[in-house]
């Protein structure tokens, strides 16, 4: 008996009991929530003050622009977290990688909310803002692999899609959070207030939520395929340049599976929706409070659909499930900004809802799609590495060039062509790949896990 978890079993040959099952499912979902409040509360912060609090001194024509910026260079240095936290992941286990990465994503949020703005200590604000900024990029690029694979290592062989769509889920579950905190800040502190004091306190709440998601991840048992790798003592020296040696391409193709998603994402994830809605110079000019609950409710409906698309993944297979995504992620990018510029809150709300139809479908299977694609010994990398430059391909500027767009053309139109570009990149990449739904993850079938899912190819 070879132990692995698609088949129900520990590597002691036990049946894996389905309180351990849950315990994993919630644990999952708690630190990614928490993980993903942290990185979302700062977009919020972007979109309605960072740009006049850190950025002033470079002038009103650009602050806002160099705020957006600041979300992009974050992303710059998910690689890194990547690369650190897929070595350690396949030298020393999931489980310790998630715990670093919690307490630096929490350490980080928290101290942005008490840095002092650019009018108290002038252009240290904007330099201490980017590092920590930075901190937060390391940790995200850190956390995704292992909530990823912690969670499906340990599911059922045919529920995989469904207990892969915990990690996923944390990401809606994250913007609801952050965007209802915020909204309930800017209702409490009006005006003035939230500029001065109101938007700290969501960030200074990243103490709290940090001891829940420790407390939670610390219940958890190590993933059992990485368990089997160690008690075989079959741990690879050097995951990184094994990846990328044997498997460089399907990095790339995976990399723009996900690209195709995030940019479309991040038109709220990266608070570009919020900023361009609440703009006091904007055709829309819309109060903070309404538009960041319209937000929220959108988060709700990407929560269901991701959800769902992992449980189906598990029935027609994840390649179908995101072909269907795309095609529906395309009309949701086709009606968003015609529905957002009527300029009422229910419009707002029904472009944005419409939106996340698409969006769930082509992220809820996503960690158990990248988990088959990669051999055990390397899997952390692989999946680590390929979603951080994803994300750079995809939402890393996505906000700064929908900005840059606007500014540009006048239009919304040019940003719907560049959101339109980016989900038939994904398609195109999603049609490159052959469907591996159901392939055993274990250490015993690493020469059929090697074999390359990219179509036209044998081995990579």
């Amino acid at each position: 008996m070879s132990g692995q978890p698609e088949d129900g079993f520990t590597p002691t040959g036990t049946i894996a009991s389905h309180a351990d099952r849950r315990r994993v499912v919630f644990a999952t979902v708690i630190g990614t929530t928490v993980e993903w409040y942290d990185f979302f509360i700062y977009s919020s912060a972007t979109a309605l003050v960072f740009g006049q609090l850190f950025f002033s001194p470079f002038g009103k024509g650009t602050e806002q622009i160099l705020a957006f910026l600041t979300i992009g260079i974050s992303f710059l240095f998910r690689p890194l977290g990547a690369f650190l936290a897929g070595h350690f992941g396949d030298r020393i286990g999931r489980r310790a990688v998630l715990m670093i990465t919690l307490i630096l994503m929490g350490a980080s949020t928290a101290l942005i909310g008490l840095l002092p703005t650019a009018q108290v200590i002038g252009f240290a604000a904007p330099v201490l803002l980017i590092l920590l900024r930075v901190l937060q990029g390391v940790s995200a690029g850190g956390e995704w692999g292992g909530a990823v694979l912690m969670a499906v290592e340990h599911a059922p062989k045919k529920k995989r899609g469904l207990f892969g769509a915990a990690p996923q889920i944390g990401v809606p579950l994250g913007l609801l959070l952050a965007s209802g905190v915020m909204a309930v800040m800017a209702t409490i502190a009006q005006g003035d207030a939230f500029t001065q004091w109101g938007w700290r306190v969501p960030f200074l709440l990243s103490f709290v939520l940090i001891l829940v998601g420790y407390y939670v991840r610390r219940r958890v048992e190590e993933s059992p395929v990485f368990v089997e790798i160690a008690e075989r003592r079959e741990q690879t020296r050097m995951p990184i340049v094994q990846l990328f040696r044997k498997h460089a391409l399907l990095v790339i193709v995976a990399a723009l599976v996900f690209a195709g998603n995030n940019a479309v994402g991040y038109m709220t994830t990266g608070g570009y929706i919020q900023n361009y809605a609440t703009d006091p110079e904007g055709p829309l000019r819309l109060d903070k409070s309404p538009v960041l609950w319209a937000v929220a409710g959108s988060a709700v409906t990407w929560l269901i659909f991701a959800a769902f698309a992992g449980w189906i993944s598990d029935r027609i297979g994840r390649r179908t499930t995101y072909i269907a995504g795309w095609i529906l992620q395309l009309v949701g990018v086709v009606a968003l900004f015609p529905l957002v510029n009527q300029g009422g809150i229910w419009s707002l709300f029904a472009g944005l809802a419409i939106l996340t139809v698409g969006l769930g479908l082509t992220y809820g299977p996503q960690a158990a799609l990248y988990a088959e694609l990669f051999p055990a010994s390397i899997r952390f990398s692989g999946v680590s590495i390929s979603y951080a430059i994803g994300a750079i391909l995809g939402g890393a500027f996505a906000p700064t060039i929908a900005k840059g767009l606007v500014e540009a053309t006048g239009t919304t139109t040019s940003v719907t062509w560049y959101l339109v570009g980016m989900t038939l990149l994904g398609l195109i990449a999603t049609l490159l790949l052959r469907d591996r739904t159901g392939i055993p993850l274990g250490p015993d079938h690493e020469a059929e896990q090697s074999v390359s899912p990219i179509r036209g190819l044998s081995r990579t």
